[in-house]
């Protein structure tokens, strides 16, 4: 993968997808500029952010980093919207999820083969079925203990129709309570959060549903239109469930209209990808066309970020081999270790080990003990992706058996 290094990069644009969030974008900007200052301040450069006059979505950071200045853009890509809207008003709704989403994994067989690849992130997926269904024991013992005390203290001839009432509605509010006390709790438990995350991955059996893959053409659009400005390099990140949309947003950009190869450099990085949780479904045909074709492409630099101590991400899986969409000529991604073990220090790795969520968006947060990866030089600094990794060879222990059950996408 050797190539010449690209001159010192003084302006870039980033497209930042993000998972399945509900969140507005003003969070991802409050991350970074707090990050940012820590990563500034551990490794020694100048980096400060600032809000962007293009909208409520984006920041301009302002850095330098071995003696080059660089002005980047950061510009959310926003689908929180549809994430807001998939989410159920009612629990009802979220076990009906629950129950749905189980049965396409199941019977499927694309949970035999995640377990077979990667146990962490599949137990993850376990835990909102787990805590969902200790949630539900939970109002059914509260309804029980309704209904108990209140026919513990009655006799006589109104005992048959106190017992009646009390099981018709006394019981069933208290179980509804006990619910909506959970849900409401949920920013402590994320076990209605994840599940909808599931269950919206695998709607349409895998397929993109039509709302997002409307919203998906609209973020190509966004990156054709950031080609043809100014900058030195294009950089998309796609972060969780947000790596497998910036896979297809580029496969389609690629596929409508090429970059002008005198224009900008574009390139792709994924973060703590989930990427076979969609891929290994039936109906996931166009991601997969979509990995095959952006494993196959020679314009863009992707590098694929993940670490074995992040538990929700399939950690050095190359997402490309593993989902069967491999063949000659495919070159991406460069898979990478962010190593939390090596790059966190003890100390700070023993406070994070055990927050799952937390390690999930290290990959956006400042390291004590920095290594290779530092998402503030990839985003903020003078290199592009291509000159920072273009000599790196992949990481030990990658991932490349193709474990999907699908064949070679074709079309």
């Amino acid at each position: 993968m050797s190539s010449p290094p690209d001159p010192p990069v003084l302006r870039r644009r980033v497209f930042y997808i993000s998972g399945y969030d509900p969140f507005p974008p003003r969070r991802y900007r409050e991350l970074y500029r707090k990050e940012a200052a820590d990563q500034a301040q551990i490794s020694g450069y100048e980096i400060a952010v600032s809000r962007s006059d293009t909208g409520p979505s984006g920041w301009q950071v302002r850095s330098t980093q071995d003696g080059h200045r660089t002005v980047t853009s950061v510009e959310v890509l926003v689908w929180s919207d549809i994430v807001r809207e998939s989410f159920s008003a009612t629990p009802g709704g979220t076990y009906l999820a629950m129950v749905r989403t189980a049965r396409i994994y199941v019977f499927s067989g694309a949970l035999r083969r995640l377990v077979r690849l990667r146990k962490g992130p599949v137990i993850a997926a376990f835990y909102p079925v787990v805590m969902l269904l200790f949630q539900a024991a939970l109002a059914l013992t509260a309804a029980v203990l309704v209904f108990r005390a209140g026919t513990g203290l009655m006799t006589g001839d109104r005992l048959v129709m106190l017992r009646t009432a009390l099981v018709a509605g006394f019981g069933p509010i208290a179980a509804l309570g006990v619910l909506r006390a959970f849900r409401a709790m949920d920013n402590r438990f994320f076990a209605h959060y994840l599940m909808h995350d599931f269950a919206y991955t695998a709607s349409a059996g895998g397929a993109y549903p039509k709302p997002l893959s409307d919203r998906l053409d609209d973020f190509a659009q966004q990156i054709r239109d950031a080609l043809r400005e100014e900058s030195d390099e294009v950089l998309v990140v796609g972060h969780s469930s947000g790596a497998f949309l910036a896979v297809t947003v580029l496969a389609r950009l690629m596929r409508r209209a090429p970059p002008d190869p005198d224009g900008p450099v574009l390139s792709l990085l994924t973060l703590g990808q989930v990427v076979p949780m969609k891929s290994f479904l039936q109906g996931a045909d166009d991601l997969r066309r979509d990995l095959r074709d952006m494993g196959a492409q020679q314009e863009i630099f992707w590098a694929d970020v993940s670490a074995p101590g992040d538990g929700c991400s399939f950690a050095l899986c190359d997402p490309v081999r593993v989902s069967g969409q491999a063949m000659q000529g495919t070159r991406w991604p460069l898979v990478l270790s962010a190593a939390f073990t090596q790059t966190l220090s003890p100390d700070r790795w023993r406070a994070l080990r055990r927050r799952f969520f937390r390690l999930h968006f290290q990959y956006l947060c400042a390291f004590d003990r920095p290594g290779h990866y530092d998402y503030f030089r990839i985003t903020a600094g003078p290199q592009t992706l291509r000159t920072r990794y273009g000599d790196r060879a992949p990481s030990p222990s990658v991932i490349t058996t193709a474990l999907s059950g699908h064949a070679l996408a074709t079309g």
